[in-house]
């Protein structure tokens, strides 16, 4: 079937922009007169339902860069790729338990202020900087280069100025209404996506089975025979290579190195990201413990769905295009989600449009409402404007929304940064990865150790960088290809690489021993220590009995695909 939309398609879209606009609108009727106070434009402070916040959590996290990447990495890897979003589960579980206690209780509304609050104005002045840059220089303008290419290949791949320009006026539209606006469209928004992709998957499913059994075989069939056709997609362990590996084996470990991504690498990203990141923990800042916890879980309960709709689509289009079934597929591996889009009948296509257009906008929106977030209340109303009344710290939380967007667009309009040569996932992986170690070390020591100083912090930060530079670029020329610490691999490339998640294992460990050798020749309690008591802690029983049903039903996937 060719790219392009039918008028079907397009009056499926347009219901769907309609449908989220008028509950946008409708919510920010029912808020107008909290119009201006800061807590609710920012926070939407104790009005977000714990749906609200899991839903939320999810349609910010899902955007283009997981459709195409993760769906490309499925193609290349198979189920490996699903541990980020499986143990994704678990780490909410962790930070819902004793993360969000610790924020909670201490009214900590940003992470700059948590470093301000845990260390000093200094470590907090320094991360909101970088966290600014980071996310309108590498979040906003990756999700809106590989958002904009994505739909542009499925609208006929003539108008992606256009629909770059449209996908952030739409995101604008919903973030200018403030956190509850953003939160309660990202209802609307997930459900959007969690739909159009199960169908993506289902007529995925349903192309395979009909091709290797006949018309009308469906999609239980086409599952049944990605697992015969593929058995090495279903495997959770990328085995270590051997001298009998190809350079194809090679890099699947490199990618995912089995085991050993599972002993750090895999923990402090997923860590890092839900819980230490203003991006995600914005949502449940504003609500109460119970209420956040609630909706923390509730995402973790939706994760384990997202393999499904991700990575599913990469494995079928793997199967049928390695039997010469697929030659639509064209730009390798991340062409794979796009060439099974082309499978989809009239009318689902524009499903399919409405469902990318959901994860696009939904985290470009929550992007651009953090980047404002973080410049009101960490730096505007700090050193520019400390008399602020509350009005005009929403005025300035809504003018701060608009400049990074103008500015993502302008340096997304020509890839003025090269996103399209590195490919937005790997963009994101690249310039967030080299900061995780540090930045997690970090935040750790300062919630649970009460000796952790804020030298320690400043060192911390700039030696995980340090240390994740060396690891990754530099130590196999060094220090060798095979040592006690590591073992790098040819990369194809004619160079040697140490796998990823081994180098961020080892930053995070280094940096963990430097930060605490240099806490312990300050006072055995930090002034500015954390208060912490075992009754922050404490579970409802239902919350234990969703917690051990997550844990039970992680545990039987990773039994069956072991």
């Amino acid at each position: 079937m060719k790219n392009g939309l039918t008028n079907l398609d397009i009056a499926v879209f347009v219901i769907y922009f309609i449908i989220v606009s008028a509950y946008g609108y409708s919510i920010y009727r029912k808020r107008k007169k909290d119009e201006h106070d800061a807590k609710a434009y920012f926070l939407a402070e104790g009005t977000l339902t714990w749906w609200a916040i899991g839903a939320s959590l999810i349609a910010s996290n899902i955007s283009a860069e997981q459709f195409i990447g993760m769906s490309g990495e499925g193609f290349f890897l198979g189920i490996a790729v699903a541990a980020y979003e499986w143990l994704a589960a678990v780490a909410l579980i962790i930070v819902a338990v004793w993360f969000i206690p610790v924020y909670l209780k201490n009214h900590i509304y940003t992470m700059p202020q948590f470093l301000k609050t845990r260390y000093n104005e200094s470590v907090a002045l320094i991360m909101a900087i970088f966290w600014l840059f980071l996310y309108v220089f590498v979040n906003l303008t990756s999700i809106l280069y590989l958002g904009a290419v994505a739909i542009n290949g499925l609208a006929g791949g003539e108008y992606l100025h256009v629909i770059m320009l449209g996908l952030a006026i739409f995101a604008l539209l919903i973030s200018l209404g403030g956190m509850k606006v953003v939160a309660y469209t990202d209802v609307i928004q997930v459900a959007v996506l969690i739909v159009g992709g199960l169908v993506t998957s289902y007529i995925a499913l349903s192309v395979v089975g009909d091709t290797y059994n006949g018309p009308g075989s469906g999609a239980i069939a086409g599952f049944k025979t990605l697992l015969n056709n593929a058995p090495e997609h279903f495997k959770m362990i990328i085995p270590k290579p051997n001298a009998a590996s190809n350079q194809n084996d090679i890099n699947k470990y490199l990618t995912f190195p089995g085991l050993a991504s599972y002993a750090a690498g895999i923990w402090i990203i997923n860590l890092n990201y839900w819980g230490c990141n203003q991006y995600i923990t914005q949502r449940a800042l504003g609500a109460d413990l119970q209420t956040a916890r609630n909706g923390i879980l509730f995402a973790g309960f939706l994760k384990l769905m997202m393999p499904l709709i991700v990575m599913l689509p990469g494995i079928a289009a793997f199967v049928l295009y390695k039997d010469g079934h697929l030659p639509q597929l064209v730009g390798g591996k991340d062409g794979a989600y796009s060439a099974v889009l082309t499978f989809l009948p009239t009318g689902l296509k524009g499903l399919s449009v409405a469902a990318l257009t959901a994860a696009i906008v939904a985290s470009l929106a929550g992007k651009v409402n953090s980047i404002s977030t973080i410049y009101t209340l960490d730096i505007h109303k700090k050193y520019f404007g400390k008399e602020s009344d509350e009005r005009k710290l929403v005025y300035i939380g809504r003018a701060a929304v608009f400049i990074a967007m103008i500015v993502a667009v302008i340096f997304t309009w020509g890839d003025v940064l090269g996103i399209g040569g590195t490919g937005g996932f790997t963009f994101i992986q690249k310039y967030t990865g080299f900061f995780s170690p540090g930045v997690f070390a970090m935040f750790f020591l300062g919630m649970f150790w009460k000796r952790t100083t804020g030298a320690a912090a400043v060192v911390g930060v700039i030696l995980g960088f340090l240390l994740s530079v060396f690891f990754n670029e530099l130590a196999p020329g060094i220090t060798g290809h095979d040592t006690f610490l590591y073992t790098a691999y040819p990369n194809g490339k004619g160079g040697w690489e140490i796998p990823f998640h081994i180098c961020m294992g080892l930053s995070f460990f280094f940096t963990m021993i430097v930060m605490i050798a240099i806490s312990l020749t300050g006072p055995k309690i930090n002034p500015k220590a954390f208060e912490l008591d075992t009754t922050m802690f404490k579970l409802k029983p239902q919350t234990l009995a969703i917690i051990v049903v997550i844990l039970l039903l992680i545990a039987a996937l990773y039994i069956r695909f072991w």
